[in-house]
């Protein structure tokens, strides 16, 4: 089983100190590399001056983890693709699969608020969610082309690549059938390519059918994260099932990575008190746009009854106690969903760094242990 790190970076009222929080951390990623952590990931966040999310650039970030680590993959989680322009996407994350000596796997994702979607790319407005959805697919062709061809092009809704009409003349780059065609520019070369060849993985931030299915199709592994374990039964078989579909025959369980909030601690009451007002954070923050629909059980109907708290989620999604219940609960993922892929979030906004260190070190010696090849 494979053990990976999520950490979306969330220093609430620590702005004027962000260079510690960086240094912070670079600690817990060094310490998650020399464990054996298959790899870790970093989100994508824009104008949070509330200091909920604070990587803006997760390939960037990528960067500066990928120099102060050996083995660990690095990952984002995900490179919101709709804001960005394709070719320096594909420009950017190829050059972070050269420095990280080909480390790279590649999360992405459409975007979900208009914050952000709107100061960024005014296309990408999740209020039209079938324009959000087209301008993702054919960000994400035009990654794949870029990646794959030495000369590529590209003719879609959103994007024309090369510009039409630019004529091509220097002595030093003679005008060849390779990418012009009477002296103008008919297909262009990114560089550097990525050290992963064809392409470094791709993985998509996914939990609607239509997504699920979509991904599964095209190759794309997918990252999920609130339902509990009835719920996530059927997306897991659809993700099996459509890539079946399309030829690809994989175990239930395969291809998919899944982010659950995870904090050890001596006792299941230490765990609680160390951990429940940081994660509540996140909850209220995220939860205030996606509701408690995601969280429920399989079908099991939303009500007023339902109200967020640490009971509601701990019979939910968490992983959070001794390393006995923490292990025990990782067994009920393996047993019911055959999971193969487990990424721990701990460091939640206002989480002191110090209890998610010491939550890191119990995982590391006392539950990965019971996991043959956790690290591979």
């Amino acid at each position: 089983m494979r053990f990976s790190i999520f950490h979306n970076l969330g220093a609430p009222g620590r702005f004027g100190e962000y260079d510690q929080v960086m240094n912070e951390t670079r600690e817990f990623a060094r310490y998650a590399d020399q464990a054996g952590f298959w790899s870790i990931w970093y989100t994508e966040h824009h104008f949070g001056h509330e200091g909920y999310e604070l990587i803006a650039n997760p390939v960037l970030m990528g960067a500066d983890i990928a120099a102060r680590t050996e083995n660990i993959r690095i990952g984002q989680a995900a490179n919101i693709a709709t804001f960005w322009h394709p070719l320096r996407l594909a420009e950017d994350i190829a050059q972070l699969d050269q420095l990280s000596g080909g480390r790279v796997e590649v999360g992405l994702g459409r975007g979900l608020y208009g914050r952000e979607a709107l100061n960024l790319n005014t296309l990408a407005d999740p209020r039209d969610q079938e324009q959000n959805r087209a301008l993702f697919d054919e960000t994400v062709e035009i990654l794949q082309k870029a990646w794959s061809n030495e000369f590529f092009s590209h003719d879609g809704r959103f994007y024309t690549f090369p510009a039409p009409g630019v004529r091509w003349e220097h002595p030093l780059s003679p005008a060849t059938p390779e990418f012009t065609e009477d002296g103008v520019i008919t297909k262009l070369a990114v560089t550097p390519r990525p050290y992963q060849r064809p392409h470094p993985p791709l993985w998509q931030v996914i939990d609607s059918p239509r997504s699920i299915q979509t991904a599964a199709q095209q190759g794309v592994q997918g990252l999920f994260w609130l339902p509990p374990i009835s719920a996530l039964k059927d997306r897991f078989q659809l993700y099996k099932d459509s890539a079946q579909a399309a030829g690809r025959d994989l175990a239930l369980g395969e291809g998919i990575g899944l982010v659950r909030d995870v904090f050890v601690a001596d006792t299941m009451e230490q765990a609680r008190a160390q951990f429940e007002e940081a994660l509540l954070t996140s909850y209220k923050w995220i939860t205030h746009w996606r509701g408690l629909g995601n969280l429920m059980e399989a079908g099991e109907e939303l009500t007023d009854a339902h109200e967020l708290s640490f009971e509601f989620l701990e019979q939910r999604n968490l992983l959070v106690g001794t390393p006995e219940h923490v292990a025990g609960k990782i067994e009920e993922l393996q047993e019911e969903l055959n999971l193969e892929h487990l990424l721990l979030w701990t460091t939640h906004p206002g989480l002191r760094h110090e209890h998610a260190m010491r939550s890191l070190e119990l995982f590391t010696e006392k539950v990965m242990p019971r996991f043959q090849g956790s690290g591979s």
